[in-house]
């Protein structure tokens, strides 16, 4: 079973215990919404390529010599 650290600062003594099935829970939740968040990340980056290479493309330029044009 999982486990999480607790410290009490003031003493220095440091506990380890088992997490409650709601922290389990809440642990599970929490990296499924990071996952999540993380794939739609992905997806909005891979978008904003395409269209990218898809402007550069109808103006016959390649990403060199755009930036080259820009800076």
């Amino acid at each position: 079973m999982p486990t999480k650290v607790i410290v009490d600062c003031s003493t220095g003594v440091t506990t380890e215990v088992e997490l409650t099935a709601e922290e389990i829970a809440q642990r599970e939740a929490d990296a499924l919404a990071y996952a999540e968040q993380k794939a739609q990340e992905e997806a909005e980056a891979i978008a904003k390529a395409a269209a990218k290479a898809e402007v550069l493309s109808k103006l016959g330029l390649t990403e060199e010599e755009a930036k080259a044009l820009i800076g």
